[in-house]
């Protein structure tokens, strides 16, 4: 094993009470939306691409409107996460410095262009990370920007690290081993590894 990439939400923190914020705001403002979101609503939709969240959502609002919601929506929330942050795990920070020492570590998201910088902005663990990746940026599924990331660091030996389905599909598309993160969001089956807590990664590697 040469690299360490991890998923954000329900891996390294919970941005939920921050992101709720920025989104009922824009909701409040918008007289056609008549509806509040919840963290429960976002533990349903977490490791899902922004446009798949807005359908489950918003399944009524019309397509295009829902767009313009959903980009208002991230954008604030990006905004509020970069003054605000969000609620990192139990000794993320004293982990990753610890893996980091050993290992190169990375990020894959299924966010938007801008939230993985707010997540290093705010609680500065930037510098812990050799690379990341979003389908905000790339248009690509998770499994698709885990290969792009493997490619451009000429990884050859990464596991993934995430909590819900969709990171063990994605995993299992690049071809790698699966880590679940089973204190987070998700319920998970199938994977190589289970971990009850950050903690445990320094044990595992």
């Amino acid at each position: 094993m040469d690299s360490i990439i991890f998923d954000l939400d329900g891996t390294l923190w919970d941005s939920r009470d921050t992101v709720l914020i920025a989104w009922n705001e824009i909701l409040k403002q918008d007289p056609e939306v008549h509806m509040e979101v919840t963290k429960e609503d976002f533990r349903k939709t977490m490791g899902l691409q922004v446009p798949e969240i807005g359908r489950i959502l918003f399944p009524d609002v019309a397509e295009e409107k829902r767009e313009k919601l959903l980009t208002d929506c991230c954008d604030l929330e990006c905004e509020y996460l970069k003054k605000q942050g969000g609620s990192l795990y139990e000794n993320v920070e004293e982990v990753l410095q610890s893996l980091s020492e050993k290992y190169k570590l990375f990020i894959v998201s299924n966010c938007q262009e801008g939230y993985i910088e707010s997540f290093y902005e705010y609680h500065k663990l930037g510098r812990f990370f050799q690379d990341f990746e979003n389908p905000g940026r790339t248009g690509l599924s998770k499994g698709e920007n885990i290969r792009l990331i493997m490619e451009r660091n000429r990884l050859s030996a990464p596991v993934y690290v995430g909590d819900t389905e969709g990171d063990q599909k994605a995993a299992a598309s690049a071809g790698i081993p699966f880590v679940f993160a089973g204190y987070g969001f998700g319920h998970v089956k199938q994977y190589d590894y289970k971990i009850d807590s950050i903690n445990q990664l320094k044990e595992l590697f």
